[in-house]
């Protein structure tokens, strides 16, 4: 009978001859069926454990894999009914773990956090359940939500009857059990065999299975003995508890972790119940939070305000509520008193809320920048307009437009000192590299000079200098522009603070300002007379720190640490993290922080002292660029002089003056160190090309009138500032040049003038080296060969050949006769209009400088060809052969045809090569020098018989015939010095036979001449008509 007792606790059956198979075995059998186990030795190789059918029986009932269907092995190996994952316990979502992994919080790490959420756990926390999952709910959302959990809750009591139900067999045959296991122990564990029955022992439960196995562990363990009787209910044995008092416990805690979430259901129930209704009661209050949220989220700052409005309200209630029962001595039922801690709760999570949107809405007044509002397209009244009004709406301590006002103050005064650094370094960086290049060829320098003779320098400057010194003078551009430009630079910004400061201060803006809450805003809408005393200050000290960064990027040296380039920017104190003092546009230059460019080196050029000045820059460019900058320093400090604030100082006021006028004074040097060196340099002006429309000259002097109309046309427009003062204000600030920067340009004017004479007398007397002039040193800029070709290009005809002495004195001559006549008066009649006074010394000492320039050239010239005249008629009249030796000479000696044909190939060398005019005056003064030689060889002769007195009449009359073209009064004079040098030789026979032979002596001219003619054409007067008044009478030597 034992052994079958312990047969059916083994397998677990309630009779040894069972007719039908156990359909708990087949449950229990599904439910391990397809769990693998793994091969001992093989990773990752599984096996299905095979066995047969009746294994199931052998199962120990501690052995079962789950005792609960539904049941979750947690991480200590213990069992329990909560699940990982569960629906929403109202019916709105699939997943509750999946809602609170996107609110963010870790219920993957953290499992009691996840149980606090699952209404299957014992930690299930509505009130949290709520808050996170049903946070943005909706009253309609709850209601159905309450619905949808009350019908689970009345199917979930309905299954438990159920189970209640199915089970009940199996609650008698646990209650038969303990009914036998007390007999036992209460007869000292040696129940009697009458007592032992199949109906009575113990089968399996699922209820029960621990306990089952420890009481027949402990059964086994217990066999009466006479000194072991441990379940006797005696006191050493606690009475018969000692034993299975561990399982007993074990079996509790079980039993509460598989009965307790079910039994306890009703209770969560009874408990939602009464959240959802609380929650109908006052969802007015929990919807609060949600839509401020929202408000902020969609920048609806009415709406936000109304929000906030209405939070108060609810506060406002439950304070009263609370003091009204004070007052009265009542107690708060317990609706109150929920009223109450939800409108606690409510009004500290709005308060978090506000005070977190203040404190961006702080954050966001005192960042904004102008480039900000104009990427957003808005201005900039309206975005600090509407963070002021809702900060006045909301409530503050500060005042939010001192704050304002305070942040941008602060904010310009940063900006204007990091603007004038990084410039000044960037320019001076730029001013290093160009030194370095060294000073341009000779050919790139006149190239330039003659850009302004092709094209609109007021319009497309990108010729008149090299690509290195445009980028400086942009740079130099840039930096003045971001300083004083009305629209696009700092003096822009402090021109627009001070109008809204302007109208803070008369109350203009405050207007339309909210008051706030209860008025309590009103006090923000007038600024202190400290406050007003401080922005005009402030703003007294914006527009001196401008001028004195303008100031001293035009007056002071050079800068000589430029590392501030490569060094980060240090942050504002007034600039807020991520917002940089300069535009984000603003470009940086490519430098290397380990190989910086060096100092210029010093070699005594006049622009080594101009930090604005690019290294061997010409003037063309300067007056370009620092004329527009001069227009715009006058035209900025024209408009700061009607700025209230500076117009009722005169202290400011005159310290405008002084900066406009140091500026001009400044600019001015630098220019005509310039203008000097560039008139050195016009000497390379010279090409030797033809002048398209004047026959006779080349193009120098078009060139030099263009160069100098330009200097002088923008020396003008700077010193005046004529754009500037035509500006309402402007006399204030803006006054006339000083004499002395008049007498520095005019000085400057005569002396350019004079250098340009010098280079042409050196250009047409000194033989420049032959590599020099054919094989000037090609820049490699290439926007000068591209003029260099665009002039080859356009040239109509080929250039003179300059290795001529001869053809370089004579295109001399004829430029300075051109100058002469119109350029030089066409220049001081410009100065004296741009400056307004008269030059009448000057142009009387140019003139007188330009004519001995012309007689010294013209000397040079005709010195050799007079030189060879003289020769040649010297020694023909003293040559023994020049006595006639027949009575009536037939023909003229032969030096009179060498004298003619050199004069034929003077004649036409200067035909060629420059106008009639010249060639008028070279034979007019070659024909003088001859009648003075043949004067001179007649006074060696003393004698002159009859035969000579003819031939030397022949001779005389025979070249000022056919050069009759060319007489002047003094060839008149010297003929008749000869004839009275003759007369003075002969006697008184001679006299009187020479009157008889004079018609012959026609006769044998006339045939001279007729014979002669082809030869000495070039001598002959042009058929046209001709006023005696174009004749020369008397050229100047």
């Amino acid at each position: 009978m034992e052994s079958e007792h312990t047969i059916l606790n083994h397998y677990n059956l309630s009779t040894p001859y069972p007719t039908e198979w156990p359909a708990e075995k087949d449950e229990a059998d599904a439910s391990d069926e397809d769990i693998p186990q793994a091969i001992p030795g093989h990773n990752n190789i599984q096996r299905r454990q095979s066995k047969s059918r009746y294994s199931a029986l052998d199962r120990r009932p501690s052995e079962k894999r789950r005792l609960v269907p539904g049941a979750q092995r947690g991480g200590n190996g213990l069992e329990n009914l909560v699940h990982n994952d569960e629906p929403d316990a109202l019916g709105q979502m699939d997943s509750v773990v999946n809602v609170l992994r996107e609110r963010g919080l870790p219920v993957d790490e953290d499992l009691r956090l996840r149980y606090r959420f699952l209404l299957s756990s014992t930690t299930f926390s509505p009130a949290l359940f709520l808050s996170n999952v049903h946070s943005e709910d909706s009253i309609q959302s709850l209601l159905q939500g309450l619905s949808f959990l009350s019908r689970s809750i009345d199917q979930k009591s309905a299954s438990l009857k159920a189970l209640v139900e199915s089970n009940f067999e199996r609650f008698v045959r646990a209650k038969t059990t303990i009914d036998n296991v007390y007999t036992e122990m209460r007869n000292q564990g040696a129940a009697p065999e009458s007592d032992r029955s199949p109906g009575h022992s113990r089968h399996a439960s699922r209820s029960s299975a621990h306990f089952r196995n420890s009481s027949a562990n402990i059964q086994a363990q217990n066999i009466p003995s006479a000194g072991n009787r441990k379940n006797a209910l005696t006191k050493e044995s606690e009475y018969g508890v000692h034993g299975i008092k561990t399982p007993l416990v074990e079996v509790s805690v079980k039993a509460e972790e598989v009965w307790g979430p079910a039994l306890g259901g009703k209770e969560k129930g009874d408990n939602l119940k009464a959240i959802l209704a609380s929650v109908e009661r006052h969802h007015g209050i929990l919807e609060v939070g949600g839509a401020l949220a929202d408000c902020i989220k969609r920048k609806d700052y009415e709406s936000l305000v109304e929000e906030y409005i209405r939070a108060r309200r609810y506060a406002e209630e439950a304070r009263n509520l609370a003091k009204v029962t004070k007052q009265h001595g009542t107690v708060l039922t317990d609706q109150q008193i929920h009223q109450i801690v939800i409108t606690a709760r409510m009004w500290a999570d709005v308060e978090n809320r506000i005070q977190e949107f203040k404190r961006d809405t702080w954050k966001k007044l005192v960042s904004i920048r102008p480039s900000n509002l104009q990427e957003a397209g808005m201005t900039r009244e309206d975005e600090h307009m509407e963070l002021i009004s809702i900060l006045l709406e909301l409530g503050v301590e500060e005042n939010p437009v001192w704050v304002w006002l305070q942040s941008q103050y602060e904010h310009l005064k940063s900006k204007i000192g990091v603007t004038s650094d990084r410039f000044k370094v960037e320019v001076e960086i730029l001013r290093r590299r160009l030194a370095l290049e060294g000073k341009p060829s000779i050919h790139t320098i006149s190239s330039h000079l003659r850009a302004v003779s092709r094209q609109n320098v007021d319009n497309a400057p990108g010729n008149i200098d090299r690509v290195g010194v445009l980028e400086v003078w942009e740079k130099v551009r840039a930096t003045v522009e971001a300083l004083l430009h009305s629209q696009k630079g700092i003096l822009g910004e402090v021109q627009e603070f001070w109008e809204s400061a302007q109208s803070f201060i008369e109350g203009k803006l405050q207007k339309t300002l909210p008051v706030g809450l209860d008025g309590q805003s009103r006090q923000h809408h007038r600024l202190s007379e400290d406050h007003v005393d401080d922005l005009r200050k402030g703003v007294v000290e914006l527009i001196d720190l401008i001028k004195n960064a303008v100031f001293s990027f035009f007056a002071d040296p050079p800068i000589e640490d430029i590392s501030m380039l490569v060094s980060p920017i240090p942050p504002s104190p007034a600039t807020p993290a991520g917002i940089s003092p300069l535009p984000t546009k603003a470009a940086r230059l490519t430098v290397d922080p380990h190989n910086l460019p060096p100092p210029s080196p010093r070699v005594g050029e006049a622009w080594e002292d101009f930090a604005f000045w690019p290294p061997y820059a010409n003037a063309l460019g300067g007056v370009y660029y620092l004329g527009n900058l001069i227009v715009l320093v006058g035209t900025a400090a024209s408009e700061l002089a009607t700025v209230s604030v500076i117009a009722q100082n005169s202290r400011t006021l005159e310290g405008l003056r002084l900066f406009v006028g140091a500026i001009r004074e400044r600019c001015a040097q630098a220019i005509c160190a310039a203008w000097g060196k560039d008139a050195e340099n016009c000497k390379a002006l010279e090409d030797w090309t033809p002048a398209p429309q004047r026959k006779g000259v080349t193009q120098m002097p078009t060139y030099f009138l263009n160069f100098e109309m330009r200097i002088l046309g923008g020396m003008q427009r700077m010193l005046y500032i004529s754009e500037a003062m035509a500006r309402s204000g402007s006399t204030d600030v803006v006054l006339p040049p000083p004499s002395k920067l008049l007498q520095l340009v005019r000085s400057q004017f005569v002396g350019s003038v004079y250098k340009v004479f010098s280079g042409m007398v050196e250009n047409a007397e000194k033989r420049t080296n032959a590599d020099e002039e054919e094989q000037w040193d090609r820049d490699t800029d290439i926007l000068t060969s591209e003029i260099n070709d665009l002039v080859i290009a356009n040239t109509p005809v080929k250039r003179i050949n300059s290795k001529d002495r001869n053809s370089r004195m004579l295109l001399i001559l004829s430029n300075l006769q051109i100058l002469r006549t119109e350029i030089i008066p066409q220049l001081i009649s410009q100065y004296e209009t741009d400056f307004s006074v008269t030059l009448s010394d000057e142009h009387k000492t140019i003139l007188d400088v330009l004519g001995q320039i012309d007689s010294r050239i013209f000397q040079s010239y005709t010195r050799p060809t007079v030189d060879k005249i003289s020769t040649l008629v010297l020694e023909g009249i003293a040559s023994p052969s020049w006595p006639p030796t027949t009575p009536r000479p037939t023909d003229v000696r032969p030096y009179v045809y060498e004298v003619l044909l050199l004069l034929i190939l003077v004649h036409t060398e200067v035909t060629t090569t420059t106008a009639s005019t010249l060639t008028s005056r070279v034979l007019c003064y070659l024909q003088e020098q001859m009648a003075l030689a043949l004067l001179e060889g007649f006074k060696k002769r003393r004698k002159y018989p009859l035969s000579s007195l003819m031939q030397a009449t022949l001779d005389v009359e025979f070249i000022a015939q056919t050069l009759n073209q060319y007489a002047t009064d003094k060839v008149s004079d010297a003929t008749s010095r000869i004839y009275l040098e003759l007369d003075k030789g002969t006697d008184e026979d001679a006299r009187r036979m020479l009157q008889n032979e004079l018609p012959e002596m026609r006769a044998t001219l006339k045939r001279l001449r007729e014979h002669t003619r082809s030869e000495f054409a070039c001598f002959k007067r042009p058929r046209a008509p001709r006023d005696r008044a174009d004749r020369p009478s008397q050229p100047q030597e």
